[in-house]
């Protein structure tokens, strides 16, 4: 089933989404194309697959406008921003892994920051200044509080982390010097589930870094075991917390962003999160729950850098946006089971 959402946009608007064939950004484009935007997809495929397009187009019953690009190659943006009067950008294209950034610094920052500075670049020059920024809680490093507010100070404890820590400290300076610049900022926390077609959803190429795919693989019988790191924490069960979003929570996120900004051409920075944390054994058992599976695991030992809670504080996006999440744990595993058994998971067209 399609869940539409409310159309909230002018349908003359054209939006670029860049990385729009990964895994937020194509619920992001579904949740663009319902509000009547048009939207022009920029991607890669470095860290996504083509066939998410015809997914894309069969969920949608509309072709899919998208070029197959890098973000950094200022002679395809330029075209590109010649030929198409966009009137807003939401930037997704960046690489992700925190254990790969560490192994990879330069790739990393050529991709995140170089990416950006080549679309903003490209952007000024084309007079298209509203941009939706795909930021991270990562920023936060460990932090001092939690609920974690945005008034948390930046702590690099990765390359990763850095990246969006540069990022967002180019995109200030962008705003500081051209009042013509609306830029939202999104910070968040742990995405999670997938679309309600199961068409779409969280598809890693190889063992995956986050704890709900993971899980996936052991309930399908694809790994052994879920590692637990570390049963001591003060916490209620003494495993980790964390706040995780559903994807398509996360997307109206940005759709909301989008409608700010072209309502009060003012940028803002905000976290994306429920503001509610579940422990790793939670989430265990709600997938449980949503697969009739049984789930082994084993404790180990805690990770360097875990902290024992990691939740969002979640009040600024529902005071400028207007955003409070919808779904919460049980409908996050659902859909996740749903994708994960669907014909479409692991296509690796």
């Amino acid at each position: 089933m399609h869940l539409k959402f409310t159309v909230i946009s002018m349908a003359a608007r054209r939006i670029l989404l860049t990385g729009g064939a990964g895994y937020i950004g194509s619920h992001t484009y579904l949740a663009l194309h319902d509000a009547g935007y048009r939207v022009t997809i920029l991607d890669s495929f470095a860290n996504a697959r083509r066939s998410v397009i015809n997914r894309l187009e069969m969920i949608t019953g509309a072709p899919v406008h998208f070029i197959e690009a890098d973000v950094r190659d200022s002679v395809a943006l330029g075209n590109l921003f010649n030929e198409t009067n966009f009137d807003a950008v939401v930037h997704f294209a960046a690489l992700k892994a925190v254990g790969e950034s560490v192994a990879r610094p330069l790739d990393y920052f050529d991709v995140n920051v170089g990416g950006l500075t080549s679309l903003l670049r490209s952007m000024d020059s084309a007079g298209c200044r509203r941009l939706v920024f795909s930021s991270s809680a990562t920023v936060y490093g460990v932090p001092d509080v939690t609920p974690t507010p945005e008034s948390a100070e930046f702590r690099a404890m990765n390359p990763y982390g850095q990246t969006k820590i540069t990022s967002e400290q180019v995109l200030d300076w962008v705003s500081a010097s051209d009042p013509r610049w609306a830029i939202g900022i999104l910070r968040y926390f742990n995405p999670a589930g997938a679309h309600a077609s199961a068409m779409i959803g969280e598809d890693p190429r190889d063992i995956p870094n986050n704890l709900m795919p993971y899980i996936a693989r052991v309930a399908t019988g694809a790994l052994e075991k879920v590692s637990v790191f570390g049963d001591d924490y003060e916490t209620p069960d003494g495993t980790g917390v964390r706040d995780y979003i559903h994807v398509e929570d996360l997307a109206r996120g940005h759709l909301l962003s989008l409608k700010k900004l072209f309502e009060t051409d003012t940028g803002h920075t905000v976290n994306l999160g429920t503001g509610r944390g579940y422990s790793v054994l939670e989430v265990i058992d709600a997938y449980k729950r949503a697969s009739n599976k049984d789930l082994p695991y084993e404790i180990v030992g805690r990770r360097a850098g875990d902290v024992p809670i990691y939740v969002a504080e979640a009040s600024k996006a529902a005071e400028i946006l207007g955003f409070e999440t919808e779904k919460g744990m049980d409908e996050m595993c659902a859909s996740s089971w749903a994708w994960i058994n669907s014909p479409h998971s692991g296509d690796d067209a």
